[in-house]
């Protein structure tokens, strides 16, 4: 306990505990960074990495035209001397963010009954921990991992994914709609309403989420702000 007669500190000490505790999160951020990499890998790469939204054309050309052709994509033909897994791992090393190569990972894992396909290299969910930890607002990441969650019953950390999406979305009504599929899809039909009246608020015009929605009883329409009439009575 202080003694009531001691001095107050100034504000030059106030702000050198503001900087201790800024300093303090920031060595706590920098070890979570470390700790990502020493589980999931570096992000150095030879070639890249690249945010795939926002490459060359010549850049995903290099990559897709050996490494993600429609066969590896649809996972129906390999490369020349592995089966899917190393290329699109390559594919990710160089596009972290790359939506469709995640996706295929995941179908690749689905069907090996696996968390981490053969020629990997690293499991799913380190392809997407790399991915956010590259592209911390790629809200189609966050959405592709939360349904990859949303598969390993990690419901709480699929919501947190989405609640980022939604952050980052701000007046995309794209997003909150595709978010609100995703709650669809867990149940948590309140929040997938949510969303659905956020994208038409937005002007979305698609009604699928609607339909979805009806169909096992849980539209409800949105409140309409009173017309200006009636709110001018007394």
């Amino acid at each position: 306990m202080r003694s009531p007669f001691a001095p107050r500190p100034g504000p030059a000490a106030k702000y050198r505990r503001w900087a201790a505790a800024g300093a303090l999160l920031l060595v706590a951020a920098f070890a979570a960074q470390a700790q990502d990499a020493q589980t999931c890998g570096t992000l150095a790469n030879n070639y890249g990495p690249f945010d795939y939204r926002t490459a060359h054309p010549q850049q995903k050309n290099i990559v897709e035209s050996v490494h993600f052709t429609p066969p590896i994509e649809n996972l129906t033909k390999g490369g020349r001397d592995n089966p899917f897994g190393d290329d699109l791992a390559y594919t990710l090393r160089v596009f972290p963010n790359h939506h469709r190569a995640l996706i295929s990972l995941q179908r690749l894992a689905d069907r090996e009954k696996t968390d981490s396909p053969s020629n990997a290299r690293l499991s799913v969910a380190c392809y997407f921990e790399r991915a956010i930890r590259f592209t911390p607002n790629d809200q189609i990441v966050r959405m592709l991992f939360a349904g990859y969650l949303i598969k390993k019953a990690n419901i709480p950390e699929a919501t947190q994914q989405l609640d980022e999406a939604i952050r980052l979305a701000g007046d995309n009504p794209f997003t909150h709609f595709n978010v609100g599929l995703v709650f669809l899809d867990m149940k948590n039909y309140d929040r997938a309403l949510v969303q659905a009246h956020r994208a038409a608020e937005l002007g979305l015009p698609r009604t699928e989420l609607k339909e979805r929605l009806a169909a096992v009883g849980k539209w409800v329409e949105p409140k309409t702000a009173p017309v200006a009439a009636e709110a001018a009575k007394p």
